[in-house]
């Protein structure tokens, strides 16, 4: 994950820094959430699209009346689009969010196999998307640029959701102000963390 380029000046390079700095924010009560992404997991391996559909727009509902907002429109479509830029290197299309409208849109398979797209990156995309919806209905930024801040913010939404732990990311400056996450770094971290708890948890047991 990169981030984005800091705008030069302006409203926009100010709304850029408020969101560098608003690293996280409150969250839904775990179970419902959970609850409701664990039915966006079942109906992801059995049910149909529209079914997909409807299951997003459930969640989604429940997170925007917890952040006092309106639900954002959803659409489930199919394959993701692949992006072929000069040279012949290729990005897929996971999801994306229209400012103007409030709608997110999400691909449920993959570009080449048109395999089912995994749960984990599902959900990680379906959080990414209604955060850029609470960027311009919740905080009032007039873009949703993709700062620190904001990757903090989804990855904790994403978790909750998830009832997984708040991974701590850690990041690589790059050239023209960008960042990008250095997973190496953060997964290790968490890797130690979880083999401290399972150490903590079997020496609490007698183990």
């Amino acid at each position: 994950m990169l981030t984005d380029r800091p705008p030069r000046n302006g409203e926009f390079l100010t709304q850029f820094r408020e969101s560098e700095r608003l690293s996280s924010i409150e969250l839904p009560a775990r179970t419902k959430l959970s609850e409701l992404a664990r039915v966006i997991d079942s109906v992801m391996k059995e049910g149909t699209r529209d079914e997909v559909r409807r299951a997003c727009a459930d969640f989604l509902s429940s997170a925007a009346a917890f952040y006092h907002v309106r639900a954002p429109e959803v659409r489930a479509l199919a394959a993701r689009p692949l992006r072929v830029r000069e040279g012949g290197w290729q990005t897929e299309l996971f999801g994306d969010y229209s400012l103007g409208d409030a709608r997110i849109r999400i691909w449920t398979r993959t570009a080449v196999r048109k395999q089912v797209t995994s749960f984990g990156t599902f959900l990680s995309t379906l959080c990414h998307e209604f955060c850029h919806h609470l960027d311009c209905q919740k905080f009032g930024f007039a873009r949703s640029p993709h700062t620190r801040g904001f990757y903090e913010r989804a990855a904790m939404l994403y978790h909750q959701a998830r009832g997984t732990p708040v991974k701590k990311l850690f990041w690589i400056e790059m050239p023209g102000g960008r960042w990008r996450i250095d997973w190496r770094r953060t997964n290790a971290v968490q890797q130690t963390a979880d083999q401290i708890l399972r150490f903590s948890s079997r020496s609490y047991s007698g183990k």
